[in-house]
């Protein structure tokens, strides 16, 4: 899928489906400017890119604090005209029964996998408005179409994320931008890998195919939804997940 002459931004990319996602942008032709608030990986990232002769840079971000989110936007819009793609795929969780959250930690929930990708949308959206072009991916989770045990917080609001991926993409239609939405299901990301073995040999037996995601396979649905295949698709929600959830 030819991504050469585009300018994509992708949060999360210091790690994870983020970084995958940003590799494989790059290494078909994408300009990549990766947010992350992990800085020392960040620029990890973009010295690998640089070393594969990929035009990955990064910026830091804390999408909990509006003001690094503004501050991104600015220095984004510094780099580029105009952004051709945007990727919400920041995401962070703590697995943990719902009685023992603590509120700071929903707050901090919300605002990563919610509240960050529509303050970030929104500062990114006017100059793609008036291009009258681009495409907007959201990684949601599958805990946000079906629920998840444990993440009861996380999955109201990667729910929240795809219903906003719903609602922008009738916006926005008229501007000729495409909004998406890829739900993965379990993936071997380093948050994963920081789960018990139990959970993580469960989860490993309840999926169809009996494994796990690697990165590699959301970032590939992702550029799916970014490259000009799926021009007339909007509005939709893929679930990446072996099959784990087949409906909801």
């Amino acid at each position: 899928m030819d991504m050469r002459d585009r300018t994509v931004i992708v949060t999360g990319g210091a790690s994870g489906i983020g970084k995958a996602t940003a590799f494989l942008l790059a290494r078909e032709g994408a300009r990549v400017v990766i947010g992350d608030i992990d800085e020392a990986g960040g620029r990890t990232t973009a010295a690998e890119g640089s070393d594969e002769h990929l035009d990955i840079d990064y910026l830091p971000v804390d999408l909990t604090d509006k003001p690094s989110i503004d501050g991104f936007v600015v220095a984004v819009h510094q780099r580029v005209a105009c952004v051709d793609g945007l990727v919400n795929g920041a995401g962070w969780d703590q697995i943990q029964p719902f009685l023992e959250n603590p509120p700071e930690m929903w707050d901090r929930v919300i605002a990563i996998n919610l509240m960050g990708a529509v303050r970030l949308t929104r500062g990114l959206l006017p100059p793609m408005v008036a291009a009258g072009t681009g495409k907007i991916v959201n990684i949601s989770s599958d805990a946000g179409r079906v629920g998840s045990m444990g993440e009861t917080v996380y999955a109201a609001a990667k729910g929240g994320l795809i219903a906003f991926t719903k609602s922008l993409a009738r916006e926005l239609a008229r501007y000729r931008i495409n909004v998406n939405c890829v739900c993965p299901g379990p993936t071997d990301t380093p948050l994963f890998q920081r789960q018990p073995e139990r959970m993580k040999e469960a989860l490993t037996r309840a999926i169809p195919f009996r494994r796990i995601a690697q990165p590699i396979e959301i970032a590939q649905a992702v550029m799916f939804f970014l490259s000009a295949r799926s021009d007339y698709i909007t509005g939709q929600v893929l679930s990446v997940s072996g099959g784990l959830t087949m409906a909801d």
